[in-house]
């Protein structure tokens, strides 16, 4: 019964993790700006840690499990 939350919590998780790089990746890939008024790399740097971070993080949510 407990683990539902979690299960919940590492899905959107993981879905946003993945939903950033490829929203990322396909921005990058278009040579569109990923943030307006912000270093092109820096923007794309910071999406994929945090995309890679928030992904991280799912799988060790559902690790738990």
């Amino acid at each position: 019964m407990e683990s539902g939350p979690a299960v919940f919590a590492g899905a959107v998780f993981v879905l946003f993790g993945v939903a950033l790089l490829i929203w990322t990746g396909a921005r990058v890939q278009h040579r569109a700006p990923v943030a307006h008024g912000v270093s092109p790399r820096a923007s794309t740097a910071l999406a994929t840690i945090f995309g890679v971070l928030f992904l991280a993080l799912g799988v060790w949510v559902f690790i738990r499990i």
